[in-house]
């Protein structure tokens, strides 16, 4: 299922995406792929939501498909028809969060994603609003962008407990 997402990611990504300005948004896929990496990084066996591989090796192997692959290639996809206008902008960011929901709900029924440490489904679409949000601010204004982002790790640690180490 995780390789499938990956390969209808991919395309799309050749139906609709922008590709003769990707250049363009390779910084914010950079960005979105460091960040899913430092994400399993940072919180190693705490994390807040777990994959559940199919035909790949483990979760590490579908952590690094998304966080190498479909993400960047989805936020390529995003940024290539973002809108002009806040309404618009509005609309287009909760559209995204909601395809990604939608996504991420068909791996909870198929039992390829699971929570923990206090995670809920629902956080998941308040978390897809923030992160399409920040994707776009690091688009225009990357460093508000980096400070956004590590004052949302700050909280996101403190809030769900998850011990933080920088050396074990």
């Amino acid at each position: 299922m995780h390789l499938a997402i990956t390969v209808l990611t991919i395309i799309a990504s050749f139906k609709w995406g922008n590709w003769k300005n990707w250049k363009e948004y390779h910084a914010s896929m950079f960005f979105i792929a460091t960040g899913g990496l430092l994400y399993e990084y940072i919180v190693k066996e705490n994390t807040l939501w777990k994959f559940h591989p199919d035909l790949l090796y483990g979760h590490e192997m579908v952590v690094i498909l998304y966080a190498v692959i479909t993400m960047p290639i989805s936020v390529f996809l995003y940024l290539s028809h973002f809108p002009e206008g806040w309404f618009k902008r509005l609309l287009y960011i909760l559209l995204w969060s909601g395809i990604y929901i939608f996504v991420e709900w068909i791996l909870l029924k198929f039992g390829r994603i699971s929570y923990q440490n206090g995670w809920k489904f629902w956080y998941s679409f308040l978390f897809n609003i923030v992160m399409f949000s920040v994707i776009v601010i690091h688009q225009f204004k990357p460093f508000r962008a980096y400070i956004i982002s590590l004052l949302i790790i700050i909280f996101l640690i403190n809030y769900f407990d998850i011990p933080f180490k920088f050396i074990k």
